[in-house]
């Protein structure tokens, strides 16, 4: 048979040929200059990148008749045997069928005889991740210590699966996927020197959908040659690789940015009865939103240019587009694509995304989605708006007159007790020490009948607001103020700065009525209470006294029916946390 595949016939004979990879063929092409080869390589990378093209360059470089140099002449007696295979000394093994010990045993017991007709032996052994581990380990130690007259060079797409006292041995050399961009100036040359007829946009199609592969692209390319008639069209490359045509792709794009489920609807049909994949569709809309992204962002890049220079009515469609309606079309196509892949019928899938993504209230041209406002930015203002108005009606109602006492009062007592654990809880206890007058066991209660409730709420709408919310407990409550305690001051100051409004809106909810919250650490909270007790017991013995000095008989100052102070504790802390003391 005389005809050779494309990717046969264009498969690189020098290292300037390896398209895409030049941080290693530089590197290759020093060490061929200086002389300065490791006994070891390792090559690793996709498909089709140029791994054993480029192991059998450099076993044609270091056996070159001009060596040294950077590149095979390709004209010698030793390039010419190494390319057609008739030089025993460069031997290529398939390790996918040659994986047992064996094999490698045969190897280490030859490579001790020199070359009969080259000056190295090279020995590349692709796929080397489907040896065995026992031929691994009997390649170990000639890896590490071959003859000075060998050369190994192991090539692999899955370099996980070496063990790593193998990779340590070898030179490692990552290849890249080829770009579409590196892609499309190989391909325009192929088709140049085969006399390919080939339209712009064909070959950009084959670039892309080859996903850096360049065997996979010649190969697509030599399929589309014997498909097309004349000159190859993007239909064409449609037609072989299962894709939608150019024109339905828009027009699905069009009915889903304008609402249109019907349309988009009666298109999806169209494509299901000709036979196209479902899976392969979506992937399509994946790249196709995926490139209106590169193109609204990096209009810069090459391959933006690419894209566009050979698809006038991309820009034309794209311009439209707001970038938060592509995230959200990505979001979406990303769900339904996994669930595509196990479902029984794929088509559902498809038609569901149609439906929901038509149904997006944010698919909106740039101009309108500017002058719109951020639906995230009017829920903090209405919230911030809402917190003055309650600020300001609480300052109507109570004014501030018992500021000036308490703040005295405050100045006092830090001499008699202990440094706060928190400086935001300090800053807090004026006001609780405040609400505390007007606090009562019965608003209390209330609070805490309904806390459930509340929490619920907060979880529906920001579950890490519930998350901060797990560890506080109401731990007093007056008409207008509530007191949370807390034993983990990260989390206080989580609720405390950042979702303060969303639980004063729940809280306000649940009881019909706005409350202001008040949050401390549960250690501050018990000596707020403690102080509060004891100043309030104090006042009640000045109470007591009469005018000459003489305080009123203990009995009654104990007497626990008729004690206001103790009747207020009670109201406001329960009779089960109370200790009465003479």
């Amino acid at each position: 048979m005389s005809y050779q595949a494309l990717y046969r016939v264009w498969r690189p004979h020098r290292l300037t040929d390896v398209v895409g990879q030049e941080h290693i063929t530089k590197t290759l092409k020093n060490a061929l200059v200086q002389q300065k080869l490791s006994h070891a390589y390792l090559f690793t990378g996709p498909r089709g990148t140029g791994k054993t093209s480029a192991a059998k360059i450099v076993a044609k470089a270091v056996n070159c008749h001009q060596a040294p140099t950077e590149e095979p002449c390709n004209q010698c007696e030793a390039c010419r045997g190494i390319q057609d295979g008739s030089i025993v000394d460069v031997m290529e093994i398939d390790a996918a069928s040659n994986n047992g010990v064996d094999e490698i045993r045969d190897i280490r017991d030859k490579v001790k005889f020199a070359p009969s007709a080259a000056r190295f032996k090279v020995y590349i052994i692709d796929e080397v991740h489907m040896l065995t581990t026992g031929a691994f380990n009997a390649l170990l130690k000639t890896l590490e210590e071959p003859p000075q007259h060998v050369i190994f060079i192991l090539a692999t797409t899955e370099p996980h699966k070496i063990p790593l006292t193998i990779i340590s041995r070898c030179q490692r050399f990552d290849f890249k996927r080829i770009t579409a961009h590196a892609m499309l100036g190989r391909m325009e040359e192929i088709v140049k020197e085969s006399n390919i007829a080939v339209e712009a946009d064909a070959l950009a199609l084959i670039a892309r959908v080859s996903e850096g592969g360049m065997r996979d692209a010649l190969s697509l390319l030599d399929q589309a040659v014997s498909f097309a008639d004349d000159t190859i069209t993007r239909e064409d490359i449609l037609a072989i690789i299962g894709s939608v045509s150019h024109d339905m792709m828009y027009t699905i794009v069009e009915a889903v940015r304008e609402g249109n489920v019907g349309a988009g609807l009666e298109a999806i049909d169209v494509i299901m009865q000709e036979g196209k994949d479902p899976n392969r569709f979506i992937e399509d809309l994946i790249f196709f939103f995926r490139d209106a992204l590169m193109i609204k962002t990096a209009p810069q890049l090459e391959e933006s240019k690419d894209r566009i220079g050979t698809d006038e009515k991309f820009r034309e469609v794209t311009e439209t587009f707001d970038q938060a309606w592509i995230f959200q079309i990505m979001e979406r196509l990303n769900h339904f694509q996994q669930e595509m892949k196990w479902a029984s019928h794929p088509q559902v899938f498809l038609e569901m995304f149609i439906v929901q993504a038509s149904q997006q209230t944010t698919s909106l041209p740039m101009a309108e989605a500017d002058a719109a406002p951020n639906s995230s930015t009017l829920e903090a203002l209405q919230q911030k708006v809402e917190s003055l108005e309650r600020t300001l009606q609480q300052l109507q109602t109570e004014g501030v007159k018992q500021a000036a006492p308490q703040q005295k009062e405050a100045v006092q007592r830090p001499k008699q007790r202990a440094a706060q654990p928190s400086n935001k809880s300090r800053a807090n206890a004026k006001k609780v020490q405040m609400m505390l007058d007007g606090a009562t066991k019965s608003h209390l209660q209330n609070i805490q009948s309904k806390w459930g409730n509340v929490l619920e709420q907060v979880k529906r709408e920001s579950v890490p607001a519930s998350a901060w919310l797990n560890d506080c407990q109401p731990a007093a409550s007056s008409e207008n103020e509530f007191v949370l305690a807390f034993r983990n001051e990260m989390h206080r100051d989580m609720v405390d700065d950042k979702f303060r409004n969303l639980v004063e809106n729940a809280v306000g909810q649940q009881m019909s009525k706005q409350m202001t919250m008040l949050t401390l650490l549960e250690a501050d909270w018990e000596e707020i209470k403690a102080n509060y007790v004891k100043s309030q017991r104090g006042k009640e013995n000045r109470v007591s006294s009469n005018e000459d000095g003489d305080t009123i008989e203990d009995e009654t100052a104990a007497d626990e029916e008729g004690n206001p102070l103790v009747d207020e504790a009670v109201k406001l802390f329960g009779r089960d946390l109370l200790e009465i003391k003479e």
